[in-house]
């Protein structure tokens, strides 16, 4: 329509060709894979190898349970477990809450921790 410029037409664009269903299908297959491998199957380890944990606490082990605290335990029941923290002190916690076992030794070699007045 302009008297100086000329009119340019476009050809057609070429029709986007939909992927096949088959390419559809692999890439699902490899999305899960990737799922399982990454995600699922490390998850799974650390619950199996906590429940070992648990089924296998007895008396007399040292261990760290939720929140740092260490301890020995001097009972085990079904789901709980009565941790001695120090000579004073014994707390009665669920199973669940245990982290790791601690080698023999561990609580004397950490010790009793700085000694501190908390009167004043």
């Amino acid at each position: 329509m302009s008297f100086f410029i000329a009119d340019a037409y476009a050809n057609a664009a070429p029709a986007a060709q939909e992927p096949s269903a088959f390419a559809n299908i692999a890439m699902l297959v490899v999305f899960m894979l990737v799922f399982y491998f990454l995600l699922w199957r490390p998850q799974a380890k650390r619950q199996k190898e906590h429940q070992s944990l648990m089924a296998g606490l007895q008396k007399g082990d040292e261990i760290v349970f939720a929140g740092g605290l260490l301890g020995k335990v001097k009972a085990v029941d079904e789901d709980y477990a009565v941790v001695e923290i120090n000579d004073n002190l014994t707390v009665k916690i669920q199973k669940a809450s245990v982290l790791a076992t601690l080698p023999e030794g561990t609580l004397k070699s950490v010790g009793t921790g700085a000694n501190v007045n908390l009167t004043k």
